[in-house]
């Protein structure tokens, strides 16, 4: 049987990355965004074609997500090299381009197993997304098949929902009123 996440503390992590402009190499951990909200989504693979419609899509919205005190990290089982390579190949050779966040490297899968998606038989992950509060509480997941990818507005409307600190009804909308 499957194990929840949503409600629980998000399971730690601690990964290798390189920056959203494809030039610096570090290490990431959850604790890191301690105090912050965290959009946390894992991608199948680099190089393919719907990954870099949700990231460059994302990296478009960073500036939103900032404002909502929200950090946003993508990771795959892609190593940092691949991420590289990725991210400073131009988008007319299906590169990303920049992007104003990092991607980290779940080479060893443990971190998409934590978090329930990855595809054992496959050696990738599915396309799940998670929001963690600034107390590392799992609060949002959504994992989907890999064929479809995910909406940046949604994300943004349930973060804000979640942070609106209040029960909200089917179709709310940042400035709606609470239940």
């Amino acid at each position: 049987m499957a194990e929840r996440l949503v409600g629980k503390p998000a399971p730690d992590f601690t990964m290798e990355t390189v920056s959203g402009d494809g030039k610096e190499f570090g290490k990431v951990s959850l604790s890191d965004y301690r105090g912050k909200w965290l959009v946390f989504f894992f991608y199948p693979l680099d190089f393919t074609f719907v990954c870099p419609t949700e990231i460059t899509a994302l990296s478009d919205a960073a500036d939103q997500f900032a404002a909502l005190d929200t950090e946003i990290l993508g990771v795959s089982i892609d190593s940092v090299h691949s991420h590289k390579a990725w991210i400073n190949a131009s988008k007319e050779v299906g590169g990303l381009g920049q992007l104003k966040f990092p991607l980290a490297s779940d080479i060893t899968k443990k971190v998409a197993s934590d978090y329930g998606v990855l595809i054992e038989e496959e050696g990738i992950a599915l396309r799940g997304l998670f929001i963690i509060d600034p107390e590392g509480e799992l609060k949002y997941q959504v994992v989907n098949h890999n064929d479809v990818g995910r909406s940046v507005e949604e994300t943004l409307r349930v973060l804000q929902a979640l942070q609106s600190g209040g029960l909200c009804p089917m179709n709310w909308k940042p400035g709606d009123k609470n239940l």
